[in-house]
């Protein structure tokens, strides 16, 4: 069988060829795109959840703070009335130069303010209870 034999199935073979390849790039494409999201999402630091809002520091990013202090980045940014877009990997000195440069530490405060404001409430920690020491099982003899 050669090739010119048969001009529809050669089209139909290199037909579905191409959608493969079409198929394949739309949906690389999409996953890259995941993964490149995903990499800023960070599971929540372990231990304690961060209280004291004088921690705080100029050289940080609104994302640091938010999962230091376990509140959303869209609420900081909201109250700031700033654009998480392109201002994610900037610090707070850099927000506050940049959309306030009348106003010194108006950002640190404003976060802080933000911060002590939407903390998630304090889990009760249960008292601790007297737990009786463990007695061995002696066998009982006849």
């Amino acid at each position: 069988m050669s090739s010119k034999s048969h001009p529809q199935q050669r089209a139909l073979v290199i037909g579905l060829i191409v959608i493969g390849i079409m198929f394949t790039t739309f949906f690389g494409m999409r996953a890259l795109h995941a993964f490149r999201k995903f990499n800023g999402h960070r599971p929540p630091p372990p231990g304690k959840v961060e209280t004291d809002v004088e921690l705080i520091r100029d050289w940080m990013t609104v994302p640091f703070v938010s999962r230091m202090y376990h509140v959303p980045d869209e609420i900081i940014f909201e109250a700031l009335k700033i654009s998480p877009k392109n201002n994610r990997d900037k610090s707070l000195m850099e927000l506050n130069q940049e959309y306030y440069p009348d106003i010194d530490g108006f950002v640190m405060d404003l976060v802080k303010t933000t911060i002590l404001a939407h903390q998630p409430p304090p889990t009760a920690v249960p008292p601790k209870t007297a737990i009786p020491p463990l007695t061995p099982i002696l066998p009982v003899i006849p």
